[in-house]
């Protein structure tokens, strides 16, 4: 997949946005794919229960393990994090001298904004690599929710 799209583009952002859109695609049946798989008919409401979903059952069925964190980020109010420490997507895959500054978590940022999408949280995600001691591949996937997202929280509460 990374082959194909990289003969499609013209540098890195494009190619990191082609990733994503492969991901989205991805995201949408996912969705549909665990909700029927859970027979859980209830539509979540809240912001932390859609990613507390993402967190734990989004990632087990995609990876066999739920992420390794869940932070709301303490600048924005805006802005949740998923981090997973050693992420399968970029395990096995190597890029080119050339394309190092790619990051083929993108694809995950894809599927995790999908889900939000289809389950009416609009919002745009961005993957970030963040090399910690131990583990360099860490990847944070960043979400900034709409603004119309926290007003309706606030109406729920």
């Amino acid at each position: 997949m990374l082959q194909y799209a990289q003969k499609r583009v013209h540098g890195i952002q494009d190619l990191e946005r082609k990733l994503n859109d492969f991901g989205y695609r991805v995201g949408t049946r996912l969705l549909e794919l665990t909700v029927w798989r859970e027979k859980n008919n209830k539509r979540e409401t809240r912001v932390l229960g859609i990613l507390y979903f993402i967190h734990t059952t989004v990632w087990k069925t995609l990876f066999g393990k739920q992420a390794d964190s869940l932070e709301k980020s303490t600048e924005h109010e805006d802005e949740y994090m998923i981090s997973d420490n050693d992420p399968l997507i970029s395990k096995y895959i190597s890029v080119p001298k050339e394309l190092s500054q790619l990051n083929c978590n993108a694809f995950l940022a894809g599927i995790v904004e999908a889900i939000l999408d289809g389950a009416q949280f609009p919002s745009r995600v961005t993957a970030h690599s963040l090399p910690q001691e131990g583990f360099p591949l860490r990847t944070t996937i960043l979400i900034q929710l709409d603004k119309e997202i926290l007003q309706r929280e606030e109406q729920l509460k």
